[in-house]
């Protein structure tokens, strides 16, 4: 078991590749009572078109399947998962991302019996078609609920906008009639690809003897077979450039327009320490000048255009990546102008000073470390990390090195207007005439 000790932060880190491929890392924090544990297979909505296992062919499976298969892996022929922990006094759940799906739970007592169910149950699927035909309904009732959440659809409909082809423009959870188009036969396809051990990770945080726990699950995974690891074979289609759409609109039951600017990002081809410099340059200039201290915050502020549902960032995975700055307005005109020219006037005349860049570097620095107090958090982001060839704990030291050279080269490549969208929701016509 290998141990890496983070002097700056005092965490240390063990980390063992078990022989079927299975990546287990345990993280102990003094003082803590609970224990979090995920299991978390680098799989998610965007990994539609691959080479399924034995096959030599790609196959384009129905959108939402990753979502979809997510929900199936509680249900087994003796009953629900979910009950199974709740006996042992923990609290389960899953999440199915872009790019990934975790399955997690913490709990104060029977960490290790709880850590035994969660293995189990992600490592032994049962789908039946009896079972995916009850399954679809729920999952359009829960299509429908987001169809109908207004920050929903304006969040999605700037990421439509921006991607023509790149399958991040389509919403995590698919379409009715995606769902539809689902089998048990997909669903076997997509797990026996994605869900072996050697594209997954353990990750354990918390009141936890890392020694214990890593011959617990090294024991668990040795008494169960698993075929070779393969490399997975994923397709993706050739993005262009410019955005999709520059602009639209539309109307839903809101008392006052919302507004996402998105600005697509083309610098996603990358993994490990340039990911995470890009990244950081990326957030640190979005935070400069769009951040809650700037003098735009403030201008537009001041005028009305903003209120406190205003947010500006930057979030990347490997192959796609997006500013987006956003609020409820009741000028979105104006303040979609204000973003305009603010972004002008910094390309004529970059303002910011190293005091500013120490300023808005110690600020992230200082989230970064009171966010470590939660492991929800460390799990959830370290694994998220991990996939993307970059370490967690590499953050802060990261934004200690980061240059204003650095800051700016990532500015510059949010200049272009071909990669500027605009999403805008605003009050139907009945709401206005009433």
């Amino acid at each position: 078991m290998n141990k890496t000790y983070f002097q700056q932060l005092d965490e240390t880190l063990y980390h063992e590749q078990l022989p079927n491929g299975l990546n287990v890392y345990i993280l102990p924090k003094k003082g803590f009572s609970k224990t979090y544990v995920t299991f978390t297979t680098n799989y998610g909505s965007i990994d539609r078109e691959f080479i399924p296992l034995g096959k030599e062919e790609p196959v384009v499976v129905p959108d939402g399947i990753a979502h979809f298969l997510e929900h199936k892996m509680f249900e087994k022929e003796e009953g629900d998962v979910f009950q199974q922990f709740s006996e042992k006094g923990a609290s389960a759940n899953a999440f199915t991302s872009f790019t990934r799906t975790s399955y997690l739970f913490s709990s104060t007592d029977h960490v290790l019996d709880n850590t035994k169910t969660l293995l189990d149950f992600v490592q032994q699927p049962y789908f039946t078609e009896q079972t995916v035909e009850k399954e679809k309904g729920i999952i359009a009732q829960e299509i429908t609920m987001y169809d109908d959440q207004p920050d929903w659809r304006l969040y999605f409909g700037a990421i439509e906008n921006m991607y023509k082809e790149h399958p991040v423009k389509i919403d995590i959870a698919g379409t009715i009639e995606s769902i539809n188009k689902i089998t048990a036969d997909h669903l076997y396809e997509c797990y026996n690809t994605f869900y072996h051990p050697s594209n997954m990770m353990v990750f354990v945080v918390g009141a936890v003897d890392p020694d214990i726990m890593m011959n617990f699950i090294k024991e668990d995974q040795a008494s169960k077979s698993f075929e070779k690891p393969q490399e997975i074979k994923r397709f993706f289609p050739n993005e262009q450039d410019s955005v999709n759409i520059q602009e639209r609109t539309l109307q839903m039951d809101v008392q006052k327009p919302k507004v996402m600017y998105g600005i697509k990002s083309n610098n996603t081809d990358i993994f490990g320490n340039e990911m995470l410099n890009y990244e950081l340059s990326m957030q640190v200039a979005v935070e400069l000048i769009f951040g809650r201290t700037s003098s735009f915050y403030q201008d537009v502020y001041e005028k009305g255009y903003i209120d406190e549902s205003y947010s500006a960032d930057y979030s990347m995975e490997h192959g796609y990546g997006f500013t987006m700055i956003g609020s409820d307005s009741t000028n979105p005109e104006a303040l979609v102008n204000s973003i305009n020219q603010t972004i002008l006037d910094n390309q004529n005349e970059w303002k910011f000073t190293e005091e500013d860049l120490k300023r808005v570097t110690r600020k992230k620095i200082g989230f970064f470390l009171r966010a470590l107090n939660s492991i929800e958090y460390i799990a959830n982001q370290f694994t998220r990390y991990s996939f993307n060839k970059m370490n967690l704990f590499d953050v802060v030291p990261a934004l200690e090195n980061l240059t204003m050279e650095q800051v700016k080269h990532a500015f510059e490549s949010l200049t272009s207007k071909e990669m500027h969208t605009v999403f805008t929701v605003i009050p139907n016509e009945k709401l206005l005439n009433d």
